[in-house]
């Protein structure tokens, strides 16, 4: 029988109960008094971050320790992880044990990968790094772009002792890029083509995942990387993870990342339209788009999540110059920063070569974040550019929370006005730089009609200005 979660809303207590079974709240888990952001031990924690590959749980504990040292020191605190096991650098390793004549058995593990896994959770804790992971990762089971991935995986019936071509419905090659959606391990749950061979060895492995991750309280489960599956493939294993969580008295929160790059489209609300499964959304996605577009994509679905508010993940902040994708470094950071003023809860710079990773830029752009929250708590301001007037496509964005803060970020220069009618007073602007994560000047301005405001110079400026009284409080 196909599992089934049963969620009461409502409750303050915010309790999950799954046959009888009753899930208490864990350490991590959206803010109760603002629910687009996370909190962490009962405080409320702005989720920023960026790392040099998707599946760091693979690499050498030197070289994972270092990368995590190096993110911690900039005042970073997520990571993302899928569970991937492609062997693109060929350190890694497949979750399934190898037997003497080369075949792997899907019932025996690999206890290395496993190690691996629970080194990650281990070290990140240590260091108080929350980590989002993907379940399943779609690259991993195809042919496409000359690679030869299914060909060597385990779960290929070529490469296993456990079921044939016939037996799995699976077939010899996937050449095709699998946004084609033609993989049939994609279809094997019991609401699509109900599999039964090849879903029990999947069930095992998340139930291996669970048992390692279950174990840590700072963990967020997404259950694909940019898919355009089936709405039921997700959904089912979103129910499989919190039903298996709540077994064991613990509540944890799921979400599904589609591959539209517009997050208007229908797709999207699968997961927009499901607060009772999907607890958090993550819109990597929207960092295919720039400038205004990218801005509006991101409010569009602020506003459509109102009365379900809830945290705004994008754990893929894509910008590299000279990467496939035609962006550039500068992309990568206006798009971190128009997320961040946006009301964005999780902000992470994709791997390289596809984004900055943790870079000395991307440094810079964390450290230069962390002194804008330390003079504004993020979630207590607005996106508002509606106040701004002289403005260019691209110009300044801005953010305030009425008359008492206001923050404007310039991506390269230029000089806006704000409306500041309301704030019939002196004020301060509090200048950093992005691009070297350093304060700048201070600079007087009075309030009470529009004002003009202009950088320092063309780098990536943040600006935050208050009045002047709160500074000798």
């Amino acid at each position: 029988m196909k599992p089934l979660v049963f969620i009461l809303s409502g409750l303050a207590t915010n309790l999950l109960f799954l046959g009888g079974a009753m899930a208490t709240e864990a350490s991590l888990r959206p803010w109760q008094e603002n629910s687009w952001y996370w909190s962490y031990r009962g405080q409320p924690v702005l989720l920023l971050g960026g790392s040099d590959d998707d599946n760091l749980f693979q690499w050498p504990e030197k070289q994972l320790v270092a990368q995590l040292d190096r993110l911690s020191k900039a005042g970073g605190n997520v990571v993302r992880n899928t569970m991937s096991d492609r062997k693109d650098q060929g350190f890694e390793v497949y979750p399934f044990k190898q037997r003497h004549d080369g075949k792997y058995d899907l019932n025996e593990w690999n206890d290395e990968y496993w190690q691996r896994f629970e080194r990650l959770l281990r070290e990140t804790r240590r260091r108080d790094i929350i980590v989002q992971i993907e379940i399943w990762d779609r690259f991993d089971y195809t042919d496409s772009g000359g690679s030869d991935r299914w060909q060597i995986h385990p779960y290929n019936p070529r490469n296993n002792v456990n079921y044939t071509y016939d037996e799995s419905g699976f077939a010899t090659r996937y050449p095709d890029h699998p946004g084609a959606n033609k993989q049939p391990f994609f279809f094997t749950t019991p609401g699509q083509r109900n599999n039964e061979t090849v879903l029990p060895y999947q069930q095992r492995f998340v139930d291996k995942l669970l048992d390692v991750s279950l174990q840590f309280e700072h963990v967020l489960y997404c259950m694909d990387n940019e898919t355009n599956g089936e709405e039921e493939w997700g959904r089912y294993w979103a129910t499989y993870v919190k039903q298996r969580a709540a077994r064991q008295s613990k509540r944890v929160y799921a979400t599904e990342m589609w591959d539209d790059w517009n997050l208007t489209a229908e797709r999207h609300k699968r997961t927009f339209d499901h607060p009772e499964l999907y607890d958090f959304v993550d819109v990597s996605q929207n960092n295919h788009n720039k400038g205004q577009k990218h801005w509006d994509n991101f409010l569009h679905v602020r506003k459509y999540l109102a009365t379900q508010a809830r945290p705004m993940n994008t754990t893929k902040t894509y910008g590299a110059t000279g990467n496939k994708f035609g962006h550039n470094d500068q992309d990568a950071i206006e798009r971190f920063w128009r997320h961040l003023l946006a009301g964005a809860a999780s902000i992470r710079f994709h791997r390289p070569d596809s984004g900055l990773g943790l870079n000395d830029k991307a440094v810079a752009c964390i450290r230069a974040a962390r002194k804008l929250e330390s003079l504004v708590p993020l979630w207590s301001v607005q996106a508002a550019n509606d106040l701004l007037s002289d403005r260019d496509p691209n110009e300044a964005y801005l953010a305030t929370n009425s008359d008492r803060v206001w923050v404007v970020y310039f991506p390269a220069g230029g000089e806006v006005q704000i409306d500041l009618t309301n704030a019939n007073r002196s004020l301060i602007v509090h200048w950093i730089n992005i691009d070297t994560g350093e304060y700048g000047t201070q600079q007087r301005i009075s309030g009470g009609g529009r004002v003009e405001l202009a950088p320092p110079g063309t780098e990536n400026w943040a600006a935050a200005i208050f009045p002047l009284e709160r500074t000798s409080e």
